[in-house]
């Protein structure tokens, strides 16, 4: 897809910006660290580093492109403050901004964005307006505030400066690993892969860059597949950070010159990438943040031998879903298993079961004995566990030890 031809001012955004965005930036964002995974270069046979923005202040690098785009607005626009939407790395990122500005800040977020988002774009000191059920609803209820007040609107990636402020991951990441061979960074509207695509072709045209997008929301693949701006139906994807059903048109063409190839994934995949992230790199990271990964993961792209780079872009994920991630990932792992049993309606019957479980070193997390369910045979009783297992082996290896003293047993 890429030409690797760099351009001075390539769709009227000069690489010069990105640096000056560095140069604005520099003491106020955490230059965040590039962390080397031996077991994610294991697993794909790839030299993985981890470009860990979800180390960043307020979470997420969007902090970067709000403040350098706040950081460059007149004094006449600053007293009349600022309005934007966000699905909520956006929001905290403007919040924060604008506080350390002394600006007013009104930021609309679709009434499906994570609690966590919202309380924290709120502790930030914005003004949060609830509206719609998707960012792109927000972002028609914030554009009527902007007409409403005059404020300044801060779009989340359709903008010049705020691409500039998100190109300077790319500086970062040239900086820190001179042996870079490829780059894999998360899409939704475009403006993080846009800004890191100019900043590391024109600095050195020869790394590759790929972008990653949830197939839940696939409209910058779409646009950059059939080579036309486009936006897909209505999105639905576990990582809301990238939750765009109209990508940037600025960023679109950044895309197409400078991104040698896209890829989506789909949530399963996102779901697992967050969780082997959270147990083998203790990194707590946000379903966008995690999709790069999930990629390479997938073979797509598949790098073996080289230096590759993941963008992790933010850790702003809900307590909620991460539990629920966390419990989902450890029954397909066989580490939880939960099955029922037919036995007996007798005493002694369920000793006997548990000594069993007991005997294979099985933990139970939980248990309930029906015997009065009228699904239940007569003279029968239902018994529904959840245990705790080392893998699938072992859940396999209790089964048949559980049907080998003629007990009937199930997964759920």
């Amino acid at each position: 897809m890429a030409n690797n031809r760099v351009e001075g001012d390539c769709a009227h955004l000069p690489f010069t910006k990105i640096v000056e965005a560095a140069s604005v930036l520099a003491g106020v964002i955490h230059r965040t660290p590039v962390d080397y995974s031996r077991t994610f270069s294991q697993l794909t046979g790839s030299n993985v580093y981890f470009k860990t923005e979800n180390l960043q202040k307020t979470g997420s690098f969007k902090i970067r492109g709000a403040y350098y785009k706040i950081a460059g607005l007149t004094g006449k626009q600053r007293s009349l403050g600022v309005v934007t939407a966000s699905a909520g790395n956006h929001a905290q990122g403007v919040a924060y901004a604008a506080a350390r500005a002394g600006i007013g800040a009104t930021v609309v977020m679709p009434v499906t964005a994570p609690i966590s988002k919202v309380e924290a774009t709120r502790e930030y000191g914005a003004t949060v307006v609830l509206a719609g059920q998707s960012y792109d609803e927000a972002y028609g209820r914030a554009l009527k505030l902007q007409a409403q007040t005059g404020a300044v609107f801060i779009h989340g990636f359709e903008d010049q400066e705020v691409i500039a402020g998100q190109g300077t991951v790319g500086l970062e990441v040239l900086e820190q690993l001179p042996r870079l061979d490829a780059v894999v960074v998360p899409v939704g509207g475009g403006g993080l892969l846009a800004g890191v695509a100019l900043a590391i072709k024109t600095r050195r045209p020869e790394v590759k860059v790929f972008g990653v997008q949830s197939a839940g929301a696939p409209a910058m693949y779409m646009s950059c597949r059939d080579q036309r701006w486009q936006e897909s139906g209505p999105v639905c994807t576990l990582a809301d950070g990238i939750a765009v059903c109209r990508p940037g048109r600025l960023n679109f063409e950044l895309i197409r010159r400078h991104v040698d190839e896209m890829f989506t994934v789909d949530d399963e995949e996102i779901a697992r990438a967050i969780t082997m992230l959270l147990e083998r790199s203790k990194m707590v990271v946000e379903g966008a943040g995690a999709a790069g990964l999930a990629a390479l993961l997938q073979g797509r792209p598949s790098l073996p031998g080289s230096h590759v780079a993941v963008v992790l872009s933010g850790g702003n994920i809900d307590i909620n879903t991460v539990s629920i991630l966390v419990e989902r990932g450890l029954l397909r792992s066989g580490r939880r298993v939960s099955m029922r049993a037919l036995l007996d309606d007798r005493p002694g019957a369920l000793q006997g079961l548990l000594e069993i479980i007991a005997s294979m070193q099985s933990n139970i997390i939980s248990i309930s004995h029906n015997r009065v369910d009228p699904h239940v045979p007569l003279k029968k009783a239902r018994v529904e566990l959840l245990l705790e297992t080392r893998n699938r082996e072992h859940v396999q290896d209790i089964m048949a030890a559980l049907g080998g003293k003629g007990y009937e047993v199930w997964k759920n």
